[in-house]
């Protein structure tokens, strides 16, 4: 069974899904089409991707009008943000965030023309994605982590460390 959590807009989707847990660890299905199209997440994926982030690393914003993903932190911990870059919604920049964590499962579906970041707050962080298109350096967009018109709060504890693009943004 899935649950959906609020977010602050209707297309995003926060996903808790079912885990059974016993005394040898734990079991979850990380996505079966059919159950999430029923939530509006709807595919086809046709990339998955996998990071893994040291304690510190900020990597965002980035997004691509085709693209859609489904976010969930394997191990460790993030504070996962999105925000709408549709221009003509009446939701344009604005941001919200979600703690993904491996212990909490939760996923995040981030609609295409959502620009998608994430800082990491534990020592590591492995973070997987499904997209919906593939990726091309051609369709690709950013956003500065630090837009003050956005004003995303990353609550982070020091400087944050930034690939050589995001810094440039």
């Amino acid at each position: 069974m899935l649950e959906i959590l609020p977010t602050k807009f209707s297309e995003v989707r926060l996903v808790r899904p079912s885990v059974y847990a016993d005394a040898r660890g734990y079991f979850k299905e990380t996505y079966r089409e059919p159950r999430y199209a029923e939530l509006g997440i709807a595919g086809p994926f046709v990339q998955d991707n996998v990071s893994l982030s040291r304690k510190g690393v900020l990597r965002g914003m980035h997004y691509d009008l085709r693209m859609a993903k489904l976010v969930q932190c394997l191990a460790g911990r993030v504070y996962d943000v999105f925000v709408d870059m549709r221009e003509g919604s009446p939701t344009y920049r604005c941001w919200d965030g979600a703690e993904l964590t491996g212990e909490n499962h939760r996923q995040l579906f981030i609609p295409a023309g959502f620009a998608h970041g994430f800082y990491t707050r534990s020592d590591e962080a492995i973070v997987m994605y499904k997209q919906t298109a593939l990726y091309d350096p051609a369709y690709e967009r950013a956003v500065s982590w630090r837009d003050p018109q956005i004003a995303i709060d990353w609550q982070l504890d020091g400087e944050p460390v930034l690939s050589a693009k995001d810094a440039a943004l």
